[in-house]
């Protein structure tokens, strides 16, 4: 099972600079852990914090010699100039295209990037799979609740399945709500991997 894990200092206790420390601890495990994945998503943060929090990422990663690839959230730019295995696009219209990432790669004289797209619905996931992503989230597979004491209603299975079938031969992974309890039933309908950001966060 492919593991992928998305970053949330938000939910590490006090300043910034300890929130900034505790996500490079988990990263650091998550790669000793051999997480497949890390997608540095911290939309908040100026370009040079994002720039400098990859930076520390892939160091920790380079020192446990995990095949762990980091991702970059929606910044091509700052994925080049930090070197970063690839980068997340959303299926918004006026992203960048998964072709778009990979010139700006090979423009900068790079290894071909990792391009990983999330998508909602039926449609999303067949533009995806015709723009040669690498990978698809597909998102919410189960309720989620949001801050305020809202909840996000999950797409459920069947709906999963339905997307790993039109997503073939680009696997996806199953996000939203996923936990260790559900997502054996998430490989069941077809999913190449689990995605999430507190389930794989330790505090």
């Amino acid at each position: 099972m492919l593991r992928y894990a998305i970053t949330s200092r938000a939910l590490y206790p006090g300043d910034e600079r300890h929130k900034q420390a505790a996500l490079l601890r988990q990263t650091s495990r998550s790669a000793a852990d051999g997480i497949d994945f890390i997608q540095l998503r911290e939309k908040d943060l100026s370009a040079a914090g994002i720039a400098a929090l990859a930076r520390e990422i892939l160091q920790g990663i380079a020192w446990t010699t995990s095949s762990t690839k980091l991702l970059i959230n929606s910044r091509a730019d700052i994925a080049i100039a930090t070197g970063a295995h690839g980068v997340h696009l959303t299926s918004d219209h006026g992203e960048l295209t998964p072709v778009q990432v990979r010139r700006l790669y090979a423009s900068a004289n790079l290894t071909p990037p990792i391009v990983t797209i999330s998508c909602h619905t039926l449609d999303d996931v067949q533009r995806a799979r015709e723009d040669r992503t690498d990978i698809i989230l597909f998102a919410p597979v189960f309720e989620k609740s949001l801050p305020g004491g809202d909840s996000l209603h999950g797409q459920g299975l069947e709906r999963l399945h339905a997307a790993c079938l039109a997503a073939s031969p680009v696997p996806v992974y199953a996000l939203g709500g996923v936990t260790l309890e559900n997502a054996p039933a998430c490989m069941a309908a077809g999913a190449a991997g689990i995605a999430g950001i507190r389930l794989f966060h330790t505090s």
